[in-house]
């Protein structure tokens, strides 16, 4: 599956989802095309390899299952 992306200089192109990455490390790229839409790197929801790291305190409680109820 090739993804349309805008670089830096305004020209268009369309890379494998691999390529994609590098020209995002390497901040090459303007924007890039998904299916709902055109992402512009530095605005847009971005998936990284760290994604499951969170610096922050943890604000979710513990579940705990709750004893079922039988008449």
């Amino acid at each position: 599956m090739l993804i349309r992306v805008k670089y830096v200089d305004n020209r268009f192109d369309m890379v494998r989802p691999e390529i994609l990455d590098h020209l995002l490390e390497t901040g090459k790229v303007r924007e890039f095309q998904r299916q709902d839409g055109w992402v512009m790197p530095d605005i847009g929801n971005l998936r990284r390899n760290n994604r499951n790291v969170y610096a922050g305190s943890e604000r979710r409680t513990a579940r705990t299952a709750e004893p079922s109820v039988q008449s």
